[in-house]
């Protein structure tokens, strides 16, 4: 084989990372493993490319229309805002069929009383990396993240405006499309 023959051969690996070139030195080995390219790619991905849209209810919503929205949209989690679109508070499917089951008046509970604190929230920036997204979601055993940015800073706490949301469905898209090369 001549090495006119090769040269395309080498270009690709070269793009796929597997290979280095340097003028006269040549080619050679750059010791990465495509699993090792996979996780530099998943590392460099940022959670704002890949959000989806944020459900939220406002804070002042019965647990009723909590029920409805979270059906409704088919998301297993809906984000609690202020009237100024400020994140108060989280609640699941199971938090709603607690007291669902309960004998209150669904339509009189404020969703308050059922959601999880801002405290108590897990959140997550869109500069951050999906890897490190997809580990808060592993740690903490949850099933969604609000995608968050900060837009005051009060010296009791931060007020946060909801951007989106990161879920475990998000990382499976992500993993499916890797693997379709995209």
């Amino acid at each position: 084989m001549r090495r006119a023959t090769l040269r395309p051969d080498l270009a690709v690996l070269t793009m796929a990372g597997l290979l280095e070139a340097r003028p006269r030195v040549g080619y050679f080995y750059s010791g990465k493993t495509p699993y090792m390219l996979i996780a530099e790619e998943i590392r460099h991905l940022k959670v704002m490319e890949v959000k989806s849209v944020p459900v939220v209810v406002t804070e002042d919503a019965s647990v009723y229309d909590a029920i409805v929205a979270l059906f409704t949209e088919d998301v297993g989690t809906l984000f609690i805002v202020t009237n100024d679109s400020c994140l108060v508070g989280a609640v699941s499917r199971k938090d709603l069929l607690k007291v669902a089951l309960g004998q209150g008046d669904l339509h009189k509970i404020p969703v308050q009383v059922v959601m999880t604190r801002l405290a108590n929230i897990i959140t997550v920036s869109g500069e951050e990396s999906v890897y490190d997204a997809a580990s808060k979601l592993v740690v903490h055993e949850v099933d969604a993240l609000p995608v968050v940015e900060v837009i005051s800073e009060d010296s009791d706490r931060e007020m946060l405006k909801v951007i989106g949301r990161f879920t475990k469905t998000t990382v499976v898209r992500i993993f499916v499309e890797m693997g379709e090369g995209r």
